[in-house]
């Protein structure tokens, strides 16, 4: 078996739907296995994929156990030389995946791959991230990324060839076997968000490379699969913090709070300040304005 396909899905039915229809078409001459993981979703979706999709195998949760555990319990009973991790809201094109295999087979020191996503339109996401420090917290990254190119790679820097990076975004990620038995799964820890870059950070350390692959298309309909409400914000938070917390000595991690707090007081106050001089009469400012207002309250209630 050379690939395993591993999808995790909680309620976006539809957009499973989609994605297991690209696979079919986009992963042709491979052998192959896909796994889909569902954590407890409400919309139908395992139905759906037994009903359209009857190779696939599923694994149904009675809860919502997260991305990393779920994308666990595939990683353990996978067959594939290669893992390919895959959102519920990407699609591939038609050569994604033998470029992303190419790559690694070209590389022996390098763990994962990760292509370059695409928005519906066809303009390019990024798909590239540096691993956080206070430098990437506080600076502008479109600044950083066009003064420091070699060590900020990023979408506004086109590539020919493969280039190594920090680590690559979750939606799709091309990982070998024998580095995850090496270097071992997700840390469960993450419920969402971070789980890739805390594993890229993981793999780096254990001197395996990641790869980004400028050739291998993927279209990602950016969000949907997470939602976009204070809540995903929050666990985005959480799991950043997570992050330092494990990778950094605690004044480091302190000073990452400060940064953060410090930056969102900023924003409310300037969204608050929008909000007055337009009378509340400009949805997208009440929005950021509620958002940040939520985060300041989450941080002041001592981040639960």
């Amino acid at each position: 078996m050379e690939l395993s396909v591993i999808i995790v899905n909680w309620n976006t039915r539809d957009l499973l739907r989609r994605c297991l229809e690209s696979i079919a078409a986009a992963v042709t001459g491979i052998a192959h296995e896909i796994i889909v993981v569902d954590n407890a979703s409400s919309d139908g979706s395992g139905v759906m994929v037994k009903e359209r999709f009857p190779a696939v195998h599923l694994i149904e949760n009675p809860e919502n156990r997260g991305f990393g555990a779920a994308n666990n319990q595939a990683l353990r009973i996978m067959a594939g030389k290669y893992a390919l991790l895959l959102n519920s809201d990407a699609m591939l094109t038609e050569n994604a995946v033998s470029e992303l295999i190419a790559s690694l087979e070209r590389r022996p020191d390098a763990a994962m791959a990760c292509g370059q996503l695409l928005n519906a339109d066809g303009s390019r996401q990024n798909s590239i991230a540096a691993f956080p420090t206070l430098l990437t917290l506080t600076a502008n990254m479109p600044l950083l990324e066009c003064l420091f190119p070699r060590r900020f790679p990023g979408k506004r820097q086109m590539y020919s060839e493969p280039v190594e990076v920090d680590s690559g975004i979750g939606a799709c990620l091309l990982v070998r076997k024998r580095a995850i038995d090496e270097v071992g799964m997700f840390d469960e820890r993450y419920f969402f968000f971070f789980e890739e870059t805390d594993w890229a950070f993981r793999m780096r350390r254990a001197r395996w490379k990641v790869l980004h692959v400028p050739t291998a298309f993927i279209y990602h309909l950016q969000g949907q699969s997470i939602g976009r409400d204070v809540r995903s914000r929050i666990e985005f938070y959480r799991s950043r913090y997570q992050f330092f917390r494990k990778w950094r000595g605690d004044l480091y991690y302190l000073s990452v709070r400060v940064a953060i707090l410090a930056r969102l007081v900023v924003n409310w106050l300037l969204s608050s300040l929008g909000v007055l001089l337009t009378l509340g009469l400009q949805r997208g400012l009440r929005d950021k304005w509620a958002v940040y207002g939520n985060l300041l309250l989450w941080h002041m209630k001592g981040c639960p």
